[in-house]
């Protein structure tokens, strides 16, 4: 009634492949992570033309990445409010993932760096933005 199946099923089960390839930690992730909202935090600090926070801020990216970040080369021309809420915004979730990885030095730079943002916007600018 049924014809046979006639080739390997495309289906595993979960526990096949669990040893063929490499995972990662949670700590290897959240340092990816980590490097990866720096990194964007890095960009938008050079287009600002903050050297000495974006020096601040390569060093860290080069501790977790093992290598110094690409710098930002070319400017948008974006607005500089507009920059001061991605980098706040930016700089807010590096602190998340800092604090939730326990290290104490991004943590505090994300701070430093949020602080700074929230100063050059103004008090009340920073309420409701995305």
């Amino acid at each position: 009634m049924y014809e046979p199946i006639r080739t390997k099923s495309v289906h595993r089960m979960a526990d096949d492949d669990r040893n063929q390839f490499p995972h990662r930690s949670r700590e290897e992730e959240l340092d990816i992570q980590l490097a990866g909202h720096l990194s964007a935090l890095l960009a938008v600090t050079d287009e600002l033309g903050d050297a000495a926070a974006a020096d601040l801020i390569a060093r860290q990216v080069a501790r977790l990445r093992g290598a110094p970040p690409a710098r930002h080369a070319g400017l948008t021309g974006a607005d500089p409010r507009a920059l001061h809420r991605r980098a706040h915004a930016l700089a807010g979730r590096a602190l998340v993932v800092a604090a939730s990885r326990a290290d104490t030095a991004v943590a505090i730079l994300a701070a430093e760096r949020m602080d700074a943002h929230t100063a050059a916007l103004g008090e009340d600018s920073l309420v409701g933005a995305p």
